[in-house]
């Protein structure tokens, strides 16, 4: 392993920003039918009663979404997008799909998706070793620290990084399976709903990779919104 590449513990960020500040609450319990700023490059965590919906909007259309679910009693019960995978038999969401976690039970289902449907299910959350392999010098925000601080700000702690499901990313596979990293199709105003089936605690980041063209071929990071209701 390069000597350059850092090591990290499940709940320890290995740097900060606005992401310990920007809790909806010291809890992270929702005002019904508020909605809720996700800060461009932050991460913001929420907690779901089970029959609650989340609906996530993507003001600028070109922002990536981090998105992560944990049942609020065992956080080491997670969304699993290689359960998923299994689970729907592909790799890609729909309407009505119900996700699942690393236990396989459903935690999750897909109200509404006004976009054209194109989310990732295969790609990590970056971290500071995947920008210091891009050639970044120094802290870099991430989205595994967003999703640390996150939990940290309503008073929890991350117990592992569980892969999450990347809204509006396009990743695209090219013949020889080479990935490419695309800029979205999703447009301004784009949302997902979705239906908590548990007691749950959510976690989104305004992915803040502007490196490759994730979020856009202008590279701009952008905030995200959501309300619960």
């Amino acid at each position: 392993m390069n000597e350059n590449f850092r090591s990290f513990a499940p709940g320890i960020p290995e740097g900060s920003n606005d992401s310990l500040t920007s809790a909806i609450a010291s809890d992270g319990t929702p005002s019904p039918g508020q909605w809720y700023r996700v800060p461009a490059r932050c991460g913001v965590a929420v907690r779901l009663k089970k029959g609650n919906t989340l609906e996530l909007r993507n003001d600028s259309g070109s922002q990536v979404c981090d998105f992560w679910a944990f049942k609020e009693d065992n956080l080491h019960e997670s969304l699993s997008m290689e359960h998923c995978r299994t689970h729907l038999g592909r790799n890609s969401i729909k309407e009505q799909d119900e996700l699942v976690t690393n236990w396989r039970r459903p935690v999750l289902k897909v109200l509404c998706d006004t976009s054209p449907g194109v989310h990732d299910m295969l790609i990590a959350s970056c971290d500071l070793n995947r920008y210091m392999g891009l050639g970044v010098d120094g802290y870099h925000d991430n989205c595994s620290d967003n999703l640390r601080m996150a939990l940290a700000a309503i008073g929890e702690t991350a117990t592992h990084l569980p892969s999450p499901l990347n809204l509006w990313m396009n990743v695209g596979l090219g013949k020889n399976g080479a990935i490419e990293f695309l800029p979205p199709i999703s447009k301004a105003g784009d949302v997902i709903e979705f239906e908590a089936l548990d007691d749950l605690i959510v976690a989104m980041s305004a992915c803040p990779q502007d490196i490759t063209p994730v979020n856009g071929d202008d590279r701009e990071i952008y905030d995200l919104n959501f309300r619960v209701r």
